[in-house]
């Protein structure tokens, strides 16, 4: 799942303004034009950003790992206890399902905005 939304470029780039507390960013997606009926235009979306959170911040922390070249292994120490923080039930490093991780992962971060 991390692997995944790390290569997922309208996240990155996200993540990347999420930085910048106060702009208002602009998201078109083709990927999402594409789903869609091709008479069907869609309108861009304006999203003006408050100060990020801890999840958030974290979750770019990762995503900056591992768009890294130079970097070998990454470990998500900081994003997996910020995950914790939102969601005590991945605490003690039992197994759970990917699903429910991005659901608590993508939850969390839409509550600090």
């Amino acid at each position: 799942i991390l692997q995944n939304l790390s290569q997922t470029p309208v996240l990155r780039e996200l993540l990347k303004e999420a930085k910048m507390p106060g702009t208002t960013i602009k998201i078109e997606s083709p990927e999402l034009c594409m789903l869609c009926c091709f008479s069907f235009k869609q309108e861009p979306q304006l999203i003006k950003l408050d100060q990020p959170g801890p999840l958030t911040l974290a979750m770019h922390q990762f995503v900056t790992e591992m768009q890294e070249t130079k970097k070998g292994v990454v470990t998500p120490k900081e994003l997996f206890a910020q995950v914790c923080k939102k969601a005590i039930r991945f605490k003690g490093y039992q197994q759970q399902d990917s699903h429910e991780l991005l659901r608590y992962l993508l939850d969390g971060m839409r509550a600090e905005e």
